[in-house]
């Protein structure tokens, strides 16, 4: 797996995270734990966001830091040599 890979991996994992604590959030508005856990998700998945879009360019074309056409950059999905 590519380093590119593993980061959007790693991106796709908080970001899950993130939105079932949100709905945890909704039943259990006072729980602490979770409140924590959500500001750490949140905090790494825009850590580890920043790292992806500093080697590889921007996720989204909505990005307004980056070049407005560098998110359509190859290598696409279906071009990279695995099997």
């Amino acid at each position: 797996m590519s380093e590119r890979d593993r980061l959007m991996r790693r991106i796709a994992a908080y970001d899950f995270g993130i939105v079932e604590l949100h709905l945890f959030l909704d039943t259990h508005p006072n729980d602490r734990n979770a409140q924590k856990k959500l500001d750490e998700y949140t905090r790494k998945s825009d850590e580890v966001r920043r790292e992806y879009e500093e080697k590889f360019g921007p996720i989204q074309a909505t990005n307004m830091d980056a070049n407005r056409w560098a998110w359509i950059s190859n290598p696409w999905p279906w071009d990279t040599e695995e099997e």
